[in-house]
């Protein structure tokens, strides 16, 4: 077992190891997907978040092992680096791996469990939700903020944004965070990054008219980008179903 601790989180670190331990039979589950399982544990008074990462594939245990680095390692420093530069994402408390000589196993990325309002994913799916077009906006300047300071988060997509309402205004709180860059963003990259987002035009043209302000960009310009981008995805995306289903059928 290799695992890196948080300097305020070093006197927890018995209590961390007997969760990690005993993850499969304890803790609530929180998330059980079909790649990764997180479930939430009391730490003292604090409840904290554990994401368990599925054991990958012979070639990637391979290669983590030898030659990248981790999901949850990945996970741990991102984090670190998005609170040194302003971006919020949960506390990050520490990472765990798992390996043999030559193979990589398991890994788990702990944090602190937030609680929040909302994701993107609501705007999705209720258009009338309160306060509907300036928590957009407001996600939308969020963004631009991200790119303004170097974040490509890769997988920026519906679920992947925390919203948490603080009074008046929205906090932003990026999570699944394995997955990202961090250097100069071109335009076309940064519209790019809005593509995983929505399939709703509406959505889109609202997103598109408030970066365009922060750019200081033609709206239409931004707006024809964003759009095209969007339905490139989409096209992809949907046509990788069908080819799953048409091939897969027997799962």
């Amino acid at each position: 077992m290799n695992s890196i601790v948080q300097e305020k989180y070093k006197s927890n670190t018995q209590a961390l190891n007997k969760i990690i331990t005993d993850f499969d039979d304890k803790g609530e589950q929180f998330v059980n997907g079909k790649r990764n399982t997180i479930k939430l544990f009391d730490l003292g008074d604090l409840k904290i978040n554990i994401k368990s990462f599925k054991v990958p594939n012979i070639f990637n245990q391979l290669a983590y092992k030898h030659l990248r680095k981790s999901k949850a390692q990945r996970s741990f420093e991102y984090a670190n680096i998005l609170i040194d530069k302003g971006i919020k994402t949960p506390f990050p408390i520490a990472y765990y791996e798992f390996t043999t000589t030559l193979l990589f196993k398991r890994s788990f990325y702990v944090s602190e469990h937030l609680i929040y309002d909302l994701t993107y994913r609501e705007l999705i799916h209720d258009f009338n939700y309160p306060d509907y077009d300036a928590i957009l906006r407001a996600f939308t300047r969020f963004t631009f903020k991200l790119h303004n300071l170097d974040v490509n988060f890769l997988d920026h997509s519906p679920g992947n944004t925390l919203i948490k309402k603080v009074g008046d205004d929205y906090e932003f709180y990026l999570v699944d965070l394995n997955r990202m860059k961090f250097s100069p963003i071109t335009f076309e990259d940064r519209i790019k990054n809005f593509a995983r987002l929505t399939e709703h035009k509406s959505m889109v043209k609202t997103m598109s008219d408030e970066y365009a302000k922060c750019l200081n960009e033609d709206p239409e310009k931004v707006f024809n980008l964003m759009w095209s981008y969007t339905q490139e995805f989409q096209y992809k995306f949907n046509r990788k179903k069908e080819l799953k289903k048409k091939f897969l059928f027997w799962r």
